[in-house]
């Protein structure tokens, strides 16, 4: 079975496109769900996030979203300690569940694909594209938030550019071309490449 990646920056769509592949019958693991999940579920995330962050980490068994949040919003190094707690878990997550599926090919949805080292557990990566004015617009209307503060969650991910350069597939999503043809293309060749 071929396991692709789907990533993109905020705001580009990848949540669209993973939906895509779900009507053409391909199984998705989303890796923000999966991450939210395991923060509750796995004891040793648990633990791990409760030694680095406090017992405020938690209320009734359930992790503090908005402890956390207060604490990596504006702190990158708090942020990319959260990552790296919580990607290995995800990432083995994201393997289980890859060897329960039987379709010819699955799909990862996530952001982070290269800067969490989960490329190397897959196959082929797909970066979905959308110009950064049209992220912002998406952002700011999605999340009813300020262009400043999109900008700085834009911020904190590896360049656009260089998250597409190091892509096997990329899908345009600017709203000028149409986006379930390019999927669909897409679908026919990760079938071709799995039958390999």
């Amino acid at each position: 079975m071929l396991r692709a990646g789907l990533t993109g920056g905020i705001g580009s769509g990848k949540s669209t496109v993973a939906k895509i592949f779900e009507v053409l019958g391909i199984p998705v693991y989303y890796a923000d769900d999966g991450a939210k999940r395991l923060m509750n579920e796995d004891e040793e995330l648990k633990k791990n996030i409760i030694t680095h962050f406090g017992k405020e980490s938690y209320l009734n068994e359930q992790l503090n979203r908005p402890y956390i949040a207060s604490l990596v919003f504006n702190d990158k190094e708090k942020l990319e300690l959260l990552n790296f707690l919580t990607h290995p878990a995800t990432i083995r997550d994201a393997n289980h569940w890859m060897k329960r599926q039987t379709s010819p090919y699955i799909i990862k949805e996530a952001a982070l694909i290269f800067e969490s080292g989960a490329a190397e557990y897959l196959d082929h990566v797909i970066g979905v594209f959308t110009p950064v004015p049209l992220r912002i617009h998406r952002i700011m209307q999605r999340d009813k938030i300020t262009q400043e503060e999109v900008l700085q969650r834009m911020n904190r991910q590896i360049d656009e550019d260089i998250k597409m350069r190091l892509c096997d597939s990329v899908l345009i999503n600017d709203e000028q071309q149409l986006l379930v043809p390019q999927v669909l293309q897409l679908h026919e060749k990760l079938l071709a490449l799995s039958a390999k």
